[in-house]
């Protein structure tokens, strides 16, 4: 399996100034639970429906990105990102509410405190600030969960029957990796030589992206719901 890496200086900065949190995310009991199979189906129907309301936004978010985009190129891919990789998730999740083990069960009909966060935080990012600093804020989603993704997939190897093998596989699949490893790519283009100001806002973006990362996962394993 090919390994991600940064693609540069700056990439490289960001991925070692969130050590801490990705170290964290790798020991949340969500993940180490989904990792060997035994995370409970209601939690997990739960972190599904909370990931359909995020990509929705996400998936606004890359639109967005790709208007900004400095090259063609970049354009092209944020623009591809935003339809075809959200699209293909989706599917998966479909797949996955189908499944007799997962089917009947109660699904949120609203998006928890910490989605609407993480999605409002990326809209805006997406939409207000400029575009080097908006290309660090989406790149945590393609990152993490790639790695992620290696992680679970190397532990639930040794789970026979493993309930959710179809999900823990999808984010180990090469073609996505291939993605994330683009998206890299795309933010060491777009921060090389910026100034100083602007460095430290990419850096502080990149780091609240992961941290909404780990706190979705969080979210989701409480079930975390708005109380009215």
């Amino acid at each position: 399996m090919r390994e991600l890496t940064p693609a540069g200086p700056i990439t490289a900065e960001l991925w070692q100034a969130a050590t801490q949190i990705r170290s964290r995310i790798s020991a949340l009991p969500f993940l180490e639970q989904l990792a060997d199979g035994t995370l409970a189906p209601r939690i997990f129907v739960n972190y599904l429906q909370q990931d359909e309301f995020y990509l929705a936004s996400y998936a606004r978010a890359l639109a967005m990105l790709a208007t900004r985009a400095y090259t063609s190129e970049s354009a092209e891919f944020w623009a591809r990102s935003a339809s075809e990789a959200v699209t293909a998730e989706r599917a998966l999740h479909d797949d996955l509410f189908n499944d007799p083990h997962l089917s009947g069960l109660i699904r949120p009909e609203v998006a928890s405190p910490t989605t609407r966060a993480y999605a409002n935080f990326m809209l805006a990012t997406c939409a207000f600030e400029p575009y080097p600093v908006a290309a660090a804020a989406v790149l945590p989603c393609y990152w993490v969960y790639a790695e992620v993704g290696a992680e679970l997939a190397a532990r639930a190897k040794t789970a026979a029957g493993h309930p959710y093998a179809a999900w823990v596989t999808a984010y180990d699949d090469a073609e996505f990796r291939e993605i994330a490893q683009r998206a890299i790519n795309e933010v060491e283009l777009a921060c090389t030589g910026l100034s100083e100001a602007l460095h430290g806002k990419i850096k502080t973006v990149f780091l609240d992206a992961t941290r909404y990362e780990e706190l979705f996962w969080l979210s989701a394993m409480e079930c975390e719901q708005w109380q009215l």
